[in-house]
């Protein structure tokens, strides 16, 4: 059984390589998460978790993390990922994520409108935002991921 985690750390990074899988598994090594299982979960930061900029995971740890990502091997293809947090005063965070073929900046945007509206529905006050997004334009095969790993 997984605990509740107390810290996350907030990444993205897009990498090139040979193949669609491999371009996908250099970003998440230049993001820091290459080394550990991926867990993939929703939506929600648990109250009191703390943001550190370096997490060192063990490798092949299992890592909660949300994340959203995409890998291209079509050349000249932008492609995008971009992961945003909603902090509210004194509850949890909301995390959302996208990933598509636009530019970091769309993402972004659309990503801080998707955490507004999360909040609207859950009826909570929006504190805070922290997003984070890249974008690539794929030579041979590309990927974009941006990520919320908790520990």
């Amino acid at each position: 059984m997984i605990t509740k985690p107390e810290r996350f750390m907030i990444v993205a990074a897009t990498a090139e390589a040979d193949h669609a899988l491999t371009a996908f598994d250099a970003a998440l090594l230049k993001a820091g998460i290459g080394n550990v299982n991926l867990v993939r979960l929703s939506s929600i930061l648990p109250p009191g978790c703390k943001e550190e900029n370096n997490i060192n995971f063990p490798p092949g740890a299992f890592v909660p993390t949300a994340y959203g990502a995409i890998c291209s091997e079509t050349k000249g293809e932008l492609i995008s990922a971009a992961v945003g947090i909603g902090f509210s005063e004194d509850s949890f965070g909301v995390i959302m994520e996208h990933s598509g073929n636009c530019g970091a900046e769309a993402a972004k945007i659309k990503v801080g409108e998707m955490v507004r509206e999360s909040f609207a529905n859950r009826g909570l006050e929006l504190k805070d935002i922290k997003i984070k997004s890249v974008e690539l334009r794929v030579e041979k095969a590309g990927a974009a991921v941006a990520a919320v790993a908790l520990w």
